[in-house]
């Protein structure tokens, strides 16, 4: 196990608790570097959508509760946000929830001379995911998948 993977998974155990206990879901958590910066982030949700104070009382629990444990050993930026209208599906309650709804589909490497498709999310199980383009349906191996997001139209 990485250490950003391992860290992610003890992040989870001490966020989670707070995130129910304000009935909120807790859609995920990263440890990534970005422009040479470490950042922790928490994404939660609910049905009418994560308003900036929810994040703010989230975060000020969790932010003790780190520094009471104090297991990451970097310098790093914590945040907790929504997690957006093109939410990545990650988990199986991200697909079950988004069957029948546009989603995005970028893969690894260019199938049939394209990386990116978008289409209507049919169906998922632990090696493909299915969606409708047009008329037409495709099937995706998931290890060829680097990314599925709702779509968002603007």
């Amino acid at each position: 196990m990485s250490r950003s993977t391992e860290y992610e998974k003890m992040a989870e155990e001490l966020l989670l608790p707070i995130v129910e206990e304000f009935g909120f879901e807790l859609v995920d958590v990263e440890y990534v570097k970005e422009a040479g910066n470490w950042y922790l982030r928490g994404y939660i949700d609910k049905p009418e959508g994560i308003t900036v104070n929810d994040c703010e009382a989230v975060s000020r629990i969790f932010s003790d509760r780190l520094d009471e444990k104090d297991f990451i050993e970097d310098s790093y930026i914590m945040e907790i946000s929504s997690p957006g209208l093109d939410r990545p599906l990650k988990k199986e309650k991200d697909f079950d929830r988004s069957i029948g709804k546009d989603v995005e589909i970028r893969t690894y490497r260019p199938i049939d001379g394209a990386k990116d498709f978008r289409g209507t999310l049919l169906s998922y199980d632990k090696n493909s995911v299915c969606i409708r383009e047009g008329e037409k349906e495709r099937t995706f191996e998931r290890k060829d998948i680097a990314l599925v997001r709702l779509a968002v139209d603007f």
